[in-house]
């Protein structure tokens, strides 16, 4: 599935998208940036809270599919320039974490 068939199915909103073409191979919760980019994968999908621009430094380090920011917290306005010069996506949603990822597990994601 695309960060695009994603966004369409799950109804989530984009907030920087320069490649929604991008493959999605799983996610990953968390708000530690340690972990995860210990843990995060290649292609996995990041669901957290938090919004600033390390988020996005940590997205093209492990070279994720998308970020989505959930509980409709917001980036912060230089994450999402950052984002957009560095083709990061972000998506941000009112779902929790928990609720999201069930949705995801129901869908095969």
């Amino acid at each position: 599935m695309t960060v695009k068939e994603l966004v369409d199915q799950f109804n989530l909103e984009v907030v920087a998208g320069p490649d929604l073409d991008k493959e999605i191979d799983g996610a990953y919760i968390g708000d530690l940036l340690s972990n995860v980019m210990a843990r995060a994968e290649q292609g996995n999908l990041w669901l957290t809270v938090q919004g600033h621009q390390n988020v996005v430094a940590v997205a093209l380090l492990v070279e994720l599919a998308a970020v989505i920011l959930v509980e409709d917290f917001d980036y912060e306005e230089n994450a999402v320039q950052r984002a957009c010069q560095k083709g990061v996506n972000l998506l941000k949603t009112r779902k929790k974490s928990y609720a999201l990822a069930c949705s995801f597990c129901e869908s095969k994601i």
